[in-house]
C-alpha cells in the first residue's frame, strides 16, 4: 500500500522520529502536516520539508489547544504521535515522589497522546490509522523508573483497547530503544559517542539507531492495511536481553 496523495499528521514531527517519518512519507507521495509546541521549530521543520509539509504550533497538554490544531488541519488519512515529553526526569524511589505532581509524568506521552485520538478521530477518513510512541522502559525497567514503566506500559494497552474499539481504524504503537535524537544533546559532544557505545554494548546490535530506522516502522504501519494492536520494537535487540 503507497501513501501517495495521502494525508500524515506526525505530532512531534519538527525533529527527532517525527521529523524521519514526515521525510519518509513525503518520499512515498504523501503530503505532510506536522504539529509541534514551537513555532520556530514548526517553520523550520516545514521549510526543509518542502511544499507538501505544512504544520501548527499545538500544545497537547491542553485540550482546547488540541482541538484548534485539528480545526486548522481538517480531514486526513493517518496520525502519527511522536511527542517525547517524559514529564520527569531522572530515577527516583517511590518513597521520593511527589505524588500531586506524578500526573506530570503522563501529561504529553499519555494525555496528550489520548487528546490528539479524541480530536483527530472524526476527520480521519476511511482506510485510515493511528500510529502511537512508547519506550522501551515498558519491557526493560530500571530501578527508580516504575512510574515512567507503568506509563509505557499503559500506552501499548491503550493501543489494543483502542484498535478494538475503533475500528475499522487501524491502532498500532512503536516502542523505539536508542535512537540518536536531539534528547541526546544534553550529553557533551566529546564523550557523547563514547556513551552510546556503552549504552549499547550488550545489544545484538551494539550501537544506537538512527530516525530514518525507526521511521521505517511507522511508514510500514500507516501501509499495513491488515495490521492493527501491535507493538513494533525496533531496538537493536534491547528488549531481548
Amino acid at each position: 500500500m503507497s501513501l501517495s496523495n495521502k494525508r500524515v499528521v506526525i505530532i512531534g514531527g519538527s525533529s527527532g522520529i517525527g521529523y524521519a517519518v514526515a521525510e519518509g512519507a513525503l518520499a512515498d507521495g504523501a503530503g505532510v502536516v506536522i504539529g509541534s509546541s514551537h513555532a520556530a521549530n514548526v517553520e523550520a521543520a516545514t521549510g526543509k520539508l518542502g511544499n507538501r509539509a505544512t504544520g501548527h504550533t499545538i500544545d497537547v497538554k491542553v485540550e482546547a489547544d488540541v482541538a484548534a490544531f485539528f480545526e486548522k488541519v481538517g480531514p486526513f488519512d493517518h496520525l502519527v504521535f511522536t511527542a517525547g515529553d517524559w514529564g520527569g526526569r531522572g530515577a527516583r524511589q517511590i518513597t521520593e515522589t511527589d505524588l500531586a505532581r506524578a500526573a506530570d509524568l503522563a501529561a504529553v506521552r499519555y494525555w496528550g497522546a489520548l487528546a490528539a485520538i479524541k480530536h483527530g478521530l472524526p476527520l480521519i477518513r476511511d482506510g485510515g490509522s493511528i500510529v502511537l510512541t512508547n519506550g522501551l522502559l515498558a519491557h526493560r525497567p530500571r530501578k527508580g523508573s516504575a512510574l515512567s514503566t507503568a506509563m509505557a506500559g499503559a500506552l501499548e494497552h491503550l493501543t489494543r483497547g483502542l484498535a478494538v474499539d475503533l475500528a475499522p481504524i487501524r491502532v498500532n504503537i512503536v516502542c523505539p530503544g536508542l535512537i540518536r535524537t536531539e534528547v541526546w544533546n544534553s550529553i557533551p559532544a566529546d564523550g557523547r559517542e563514547d556513551q552510546f557505545k556503552q549504552m549499547t554494548a550488550r545489544q545484538p546490535l551494539a550501537r544506537i539507531g538512527e530516525p530514518a530506522e525507526v521511521a521505517e516502522a511507522y511508514l510500514y504501519l500507516l501501509r499495513a492495511g491488515y495490521t492493527t494492536g501491535q507493538v513494533l520494537h525496533v531496538d537493536g535487540g534491547g528488549s531481548i536481553i
